[in-house]
């Protein structure tokens, strides 16, 4: 992934990258502002960008705090809700409409929000491995435990993301570049200080992220999610467990007429990573779909 671009969003220099043509996928990665785990950003995606590329317009943006993106200006946006605004702004600040949007993890929350929110600009919301929206007690504490100190370094970095997956194949060493060069950074060490040293962490970010989580199923079970949804999963994820995914697609599938849901073996948290051509051909089947207007027997 090259080419990097930035563009202001309400003050928070935001990066991401932009390529192909056709139909628009927004990829948002996993984790979030201010973790001392493993440093995500738009590079998660380094193995699907070129590919998704050959057939649509494809952005991958870091989102807020994370990558190259600036921090909130205020402590009290070190919140999911602000991650989601900030991702409903970047849209808006590119001009950008019907849009199939492609989260994972914690980026599939903020996809999820986005279609539940702002369903008049979402075509389509794909959500990846998202323990954070899917019901049920995340193992990422017990996983995380035993994770080698200091954190942030680069060995520890490759502990989490191995420990993550069903393979550790997929970890480049462009990756792991890039996630070490933001550990580095000085607004990224600002972020993690704010998080830990200040408990942003236990006295707003997790709690709030809980409320509004909450209510987001609850959102899901009333109905509001009306935008056509696919769910993919690696069956081998040790934290966002299989049948979380499986209780989330339940919700979704009552209400939601345009629903799928596909499993990928040999595949654990970044299943988009661990297997990325089985992942890029089922977005292209599904995107594909859902632009011919094709809909289910009976709707």
């Amino acid at each position: 992934m090259t080419g990097e671009r930035f563009v202001d969003v309400d003050g928070v220099r935001t990066r991401y990258f932009d390529k192909g043509s056709g139909e628009v996928l927004v990829l948002f990665h996993g984790s979030h502002l201010g973790t001392n785990d493993a440093c995500e950003s738009a590079l998660d995606w380094e193995l699907n960008f070129d590919r998704l590329a050959e057939w649509f317009r494809v952005i991958a943006v870091d989102k807020l705090g994370q990558g190259h993106t600036d921090n909130p200006k205020r402590d009290e946006d070190y919140t999911m809700a602000a991650t989601v605004r900030h991702a409903y702004r970047f849209l808006q600040t590119l001009g950008l409409k019907d849009v199939y949007v492609i989260g994972h993890s914690r980026g599939g929350y903020v996809v999820g929000r986005l279609a539940l929110e702002q369903p008049e600009i979402i075509r389509s919301c794909i959500i990846v491995d998202s323990g954070t929206l899917a019901p049920g007690p995340s193992e990422t504490e017990t996983i995380m435990a035993q994770a080698p100190q200091p954190r942030l370094t680069r060995e520890s970095q490759r502990w989490i993301v191995e420990h993550y997956s069903y393979s550790g194949a997929h970890i480049t060493d462009s990756w792991l570049d890039a996630a070490t060069a933001i550990a580095n950074l000085p607004k990224y060490q600002e972020a993690v200080s704010k998080m830990y040293d200040q408990g942003l962490r236990n006295k707003q970010f997790l709690p709030q992220l809980a409320l509004d989580k909450e209510e987001s199923l609850n959102w899901i079970i009333q109905g509001r999610l009306t935008s056509p949804t696919l769910l993919v999963w690696g069956y081998n994820d040790p934290t966002a467990a299989l049948r979380r995914g499986q209780y989330l697609f339940d919700l979704i599938a009552q209400r939601t007429p345009i629903a799928e849901m596909h499993v990928i073996n040999h595949a654990g948290h970044f299943c988009y990573r661990e297997q990325p051509e089985t992942f890029d051909y089922i977005i292209r089947g599904f995107v594909e779909k859902v632009s011919r207007g094709i809909r289910p027997p009976g709707n």
